[in-house]
């Protein structure tokens, strides 16, 4: 397929700066924008697109970005539009592929998706772990502010936009953007109670768009070729390419564009290299370490929200990670919980003291210490905090979802490790 978001990235190409960024077509999208389309005429083309959110929930952009207030409706005061660079998700890494490699990319993006809302400050909130990519962020918005670019009268079109890097100090609750609203604003990172939504009142409660990397390096490449162009990259419902990747023990581990809705056999197979010699496929991840367990029968479903939602799993960040038949389900799924249950914001009590309780549970089960009654307690905190609108957020209930998914595909080893007295992938060891 032809390559979209990682057009300027290969082995051999660096960073690539503004003047090698325009001369591959970079800043035509923003031009034809500020010269030729009002705001309005920006969002229709982008909610035509059918684009949704790469950063997991795949929510409609343009539909999100219509609730942001017009002028005439909102008091006067800034806008803000905040880049989620955080990328906590376990598994995940693809935002890092395009901050480090095309970063003019992602800031072309947000001038014009600020453009877009009325945004005149912006923020790429970014983890503090990153830091090749906040360097070269850096180095671009510096260019940017020096040819006119970004600042005030941008391009002589009147309008004006500042952009700042947030370094963050990372925490996998900042990918609640509330939360990340409340730690950009210097408080704890808990998620809010909504309403009010970000898009009226976000930022210094002001309206606010938060949109994650990959989503916003769309934009440009949508505004310069249109709606059904965009929506000719895509296989099926959703609409173009996507950064897949795959972690685990396969041949070639790691992230490619692909359009929406490859399969995902053909991703593990033909890209991922298939399984390393000695070993077989028992399960995947296919969106990050919040997503439930898919298995071999499900190797020709399509990489898509619809598709993927229909099996029981979501295609979250679009992430694989991959179990294989020599590895314990038991310890991945503990691993995992051990990460949330550190994640936790620990604002409600079934996220705060569930998430522990049940990594106590999966350890003692691991270590060959459980009893039976230990699967009846994991079905127990799966019902209960496992539920949206039983907690504050949505960290407890995907922290639940490779565990519920992992009783129901790998539940005899759930059992071996009972009835064995230890954990039968370490037997012997």
């Amino acid at each position: 397929m032809e390559k979209v978001l990682t057009r300027n990235i290969g082995p051999d190409q660096m960073p690539t700066d503004m003047t090698a960024y325009k001369a591959n077509g970079g800043y035509v999208g923003l031009r034809k924008a500020l010269s030729h389309m009002s705001p309005k005429d920006c969002l229709k083309v982008i909610s035509d697109s059918n684009l949704r959110g790469r950063g997991g929930a795949g929510f409609p952009t343009g539909m999100k970005w219509s609730f942001v207030p017009t002028e005439d409706k909102c008091t006067p005061g800034h806008k803000y539009l905040v880049c989620n660079a955080d990328e906590m998700e376990p598994g995940t890494f693809k935002d890092r592929l395009l901050m480090e490699c095309d970063p003019h990319q992602l800031i072309e993006g947000m001038i014009l998706s600020a453009y877009t809302i009325g945004a005149d400050i912006s923020y790429i909130f970014i983890r503090g772990e990153y830091v090749v990519a906040i360097q070269r962020l850096r180095d671009a918005i510096a260019e940017c502010y020096a040819k006119g670019y970004l600042g005030d009268n941008i391009l002589d079109s009147g309008y004006s936009l500042n952009m700042y890097v947030h370094p963050s100090a990372g925490r996998y609750i900042c990918g609640e953007e509330t939360a990340l609203i409340n730690a950009l604003e210097g408080k704890r990172a808990n998620p809010r109670a909504k309403p009010p939504f970000p898009q009226v009142s976000g930022l210094w409660g002001r309206p606010t768009i938060v949109n994650n990397v990959e989503t916003l390096c769309n934009i440009p490449h949508i505004i310069d070729r249109g709606a059904d162009w965009f929506k000719t990259l895509g296989r099926g419902e959703d609409s173009g390419s996507k950064l897949f990747g795959v972690s685990g023990k396969v041949k070639n581990p790691g992230c490619w564009e692909l359009p929406m809705g490859t399969p995902i056999r053909e991703i593990l197979e033909d890209h991922a290299g298939g399984m390393r010699d000695g070993y077989q496929l028992k399960g995947l991840l296919p969106g990050g370490g919040s997503t439930d367990f898919l298995v071999p029968e499900h190797l020709d479903l399509a990489m898509d929200y619809n598709v993927i939602g229909a099996a029981g799993s979501r295609m979250g960040t679009g992430t694989m990670i991959v179990l294989d038949d020599r590895s314990c389900p038991v310890a991945m799924v503990l691993n995992l919980i051990r990460f949330f249950a550190q994640e936790s914001c620990g604002f409600c009590t079934p996220c705060r003291d569930g998430l522990p309780w049940t990594r106590q549970v999966l350890e003692d089960i691991e270590s060959g210490c459980a009893e039976s009654e230990h699967l009846e307690t994991l079905a127990y905190q799966i019902k209960y905090i496992g539920a949206i609108g039983n907690t504050h957020c949505a960290l407890a209930p995907g922290a639940m979802e490779p565990l519920q998914s992992a009783l129901k595909y790998f539940y005899d080893d759930f059992k071996q490790h009972i009835s064995g007295g230890q954990c039968p992938y370490h037997k012997g060891a």
